[in-house]
């Protein structure tokens, strides 16, 4: 299969696919016109980083996925520990977030936002709030 098909089947745009074989996530053949050839195999691989960067995993979660996937001797538990690790930046993410956004919400509420120049937004901002 060429890229252009491959990016169709996975979803993915040339250029990442490309990226990806750049950074050895992929590794298709070539033919002996040096047209890279990519087999089934390599679609479902792209599928599965396609799904695996969906969920947020950096490309070095990804990599060592990858390499789990492919390892039928693997520790499910091998799998779980990346799972957590990744489960808990997204929780404090999502902390951050709702402290962002119980901060501005509050601001938000103490702004009259009429002609007067007095601002609770901007004065935090400045850190003067």
């Amino acid at each position: 299969m060429n890229i252009g098909e491959v990016a169709e089947q996975s979803g993915l745009p040339a250029k990442t696919i490309r990226y990806y074989e750049e950074i050895g996530l992929v590794r298709p053949a070539r033919g002996e016109n040096g047209y890279r050839a990519f087999a089934a195999v390599d679609v479902h691989k792209l599928v599965f980083l396609a799904r695996a960067r969906s969920l947020g995993f950096t490309i070095e979660d990804c990599r060592a996925l990858l390499a789990l996937y492919e390892d039928r001797g693997r520790a499910s538990a091998d799998v779980k520990r990346v799972a957590q690790e990744h489960l808990g930046s997204i929780e404090r993410k999502v902390a951050e977030l709702q402290a962002m956004h119980a901060t501005l919400s509050d601001l938000v509420t103490r702004c009259h936002g009429d002609d007067r120049p007095d601002c609770p937004i901007l004065e935090d901002l400045a850190g003067r709030g």
